[in-house]
């Protein structure tokens, strides 16, 4: 049989359950018992923003999906979206894929170089590809952010079903773009752009496309299905409905330092996070009691939008796992749940303000409602990452450790792991899950990369007690920020203006906050761990960016080269 972990329990085959030990229960015979699986993409969401690790915000649905499985502590991703999202879906390195960097902060030397295309390469298979080969059915409705280009839509990577946002984000209430960089946005059903309906709002609509491609496809003759869901939550502009804002509207005023002393607070409770913890400093934040008091209203005003933000995409996974449970599959479903990267920081209104005050309202009154544009800023962010140093972008704790929590029939139930996961392990565990084999180089008669992740299945049902063994290095850079994992041990360096570039080096699961540098301690680690990374940056033909490189100033300066894919009429060449 493909793909079962050597050694696994023999109840646990691709047949899950049906004939071992559990309790008898009147099923419905169905053509394929493998089981469903769902992932929940959450954008731009810090380590402390769920309930279940740490937050005041109200998420009972991620909660428990928490507490009937596995809830990690120590799972990372790429420090931005089309990077991590790219290595997902196929279980390569994001340099492999053709996402060494985001389009919108793409240097200068690095466009149109191999690896840097912006557009997920041909030169790798996507984990829906290799489940509609055999035989799920496989949806996506949400953000894509992985090429532009009609061979590069989800459709043509392996989706039987799918509705997608093209750019790195879009305003939630409305078909508008966010971002000066691209004048319009585009949202495409299968190889179609398409239209919103008039009461569109982001979150539900997703979860809604899903559920009725889900719908669909029922029948007699039952095929399991694969469901990719990417929110636009908690990407800025933060937005929610009206009656989510009023809860949270009273629960900031004291500010982002009382805030993360709270959630941290909560975090050695549960115990996620060791105690006696000196909360590392915020660099972008400003003191809170420099603010003045219409300042502290607004801003504790941004961050009742984001938790309401946050409690509504609990609701919507709610209502899909109602769903689910209604037509007898929510029990055999898996559901992995994550953020692409840590908190964002990012005040983009600030860099083009003229642009930002010409299309969208501003008012205090409309913060969240449609017609607004906010973020939060680097005091909230700094709260969401508690208790973590930094956030999306930097090769710190904040940017690259974030919520990922798996649940479904077979995994542990009531389990937070200080195990070492990356978000290259997923495509392999849904594969080894299936019954699926990772392609051997090649792929419908081209030549792909081979996966690099590790499955995590023998982890998630109790047989392995790690999932990357010893010795076992991963090594992760974007736009000059760069870590390696291996052994406990974490090498890091980051850019300016919250770094200089110098390598450092931690044990992370005893030291979150990134305080206690090992790096003239420990020089054997040190050295081992450099050499790592650099066998790395030669195996993946990695192009550093230039010394003065900043990222705030690359958007602008790629706003101004008109960098701007736009979704062409040519036919697909290669469909999956």
């Amino acid at each position: 049989m493909k793909g079962v972990v050597q050694g696994m329990f023999s109840c646990l085959l691709i047949i899950l359950f049906t004939a071992c030990g559990t309790p008898e229960k009147k099923k419905v015979e169905k053509a394929d018992e493998r089981p469903n699986v769902v992932i929940l993409l959450v954008d731009d969401m810090g380590f402390a923003d769920l309930g279940t690790y740490g937050s005041e915000v109200s998420t009972p649905n991620i909660n428990s999906l928490a507490s009937s499985g596995v809830q990690f502590l120590n799972y990372h991703t790429a420090a931005t979206c089309s990077p991590t999202r790219s290595m997902l879906l196929t279980g390569v390195d994001n340099h492999l894929t053709g996402m060494g960097n985001m389009i919108e902060i793409m240097a200068d030397n690095q466009f149109d170089q191999p690896g840097y295309e912006g557009i997920m390469s041909q030169g790798v298979v996507t984990l829906p590809a290799l489940l509609k080969d055999a035989g799920y059915n496989t949806y996506m409705a949400g953000k894509w952010h992985l090429g532009k280009t009609k061979e590069s839509l989800p459709k043509a990577r392996g989706f039987t079903r799918s509705v997608a946002l093209m750019e790195s984000g879009a305003d939630n209430w409305e078909k508008k773009s966010y971002l000066p960089m691209y004048d319009n946005v585009h949202f495409y059903e299968g190889y179609e752009e398409t239209e919103l309906p008039a009461d569109f709002f982001s979150t539900d609509y997703y979860i809604d496309r899903v559920k009725e491609y889900i719908e669909a496809d029922r029948g007699d003759k039952r095929k399991p299905f694969f469901a990719y869901v990417s929110y636009q939550a908690q990407h800025y502009p933060h937005q929610a409905p009206q009656e989510y804002i009023d809860k949270y509207m009273e629960m900031y005023n004291d500010g982002w330092d009382e805030l993360r002393a709270k959630r941290y607070a909560r975090q050695v409770e549960k115990g996620l996070m060791p105690a006696g913890l000196q909360l590392p400093p915020n660099p972008a934040a400003r003191d809170w009691n420099s603010l003045s008091d219409e300042e502290k209203k607004v801003q504790a005003k941004k961050m009742a939008v984001y938790a309401a933000m946050l409690e509504h995409l609990d609701n919507s996974i709610g209502n899909l796992m109602t769903y689910l449970e209604e037509i007898g599959e929510l029990d055999n479903t898996l559901i992995i749940l994550k953020s692409d990267n840590g908190a964002d920081n990012n005040e983009q209104d600030t860099a083009f303000p003229e642009w930002y005050a010409e299309n969208y309202d501003l008012s205090y009154e409309s913060i969240g409602l449609k017609g607004n544009y906010m973020n939060y800023g680097p005091g909230w962010a700094g709260a969401s990452s508690t208790p973590l140093f930094l956030f999306k972008g930097s090769a710190s704790e904040g940017g690259m450790r974030v919520p990922f929590i798996v649940s479904g029939p077979g995994v542990q139930q009531g389990v937070a792991t200080n195990a070492f996961a990356y978000v290259s392990d997923v495509t392999p565990t849904i594969l080894e899950l299936a019954g699926v084999e990772a392609p051997a180089g090649e792929f419908n008669g081209r030549k792909v990369k081979p996966i690099t992740g590790k499955s995590m299945l023998g982890f998630l049902t109790g047989q392995d007690q790690q999932i990357h063994g010893d010795g076992d290095a991963v090594a992760y850079e974007l736009a000059g920020s760069a870590a390696v994992f291996l052994d406990g041990y974490k090498l890091t360096k980051n850019n300016p203006p919250f770094g200089d570039r110098s390598w450092r080096l931690y044990k992370p699961v005893e030291d979150p906050t990134e305080s206690n540098n090992l790096a003239e301690s420990e020089p054997e680690v040190l050295a081992k761990m450099i050499a790592a990374y650099e066998a790395y940056s030669k195996e993946v033909s990695l192009i550093e960016v230039p010394e003065d490189y900043n990222p705030v100033k690359q958007v602008q300066k790629n706003v101004d080269r008109n960098q701007k894919e736009e979704i062409t009429d040519k036919v697909p060449v290669t469909i999956e």
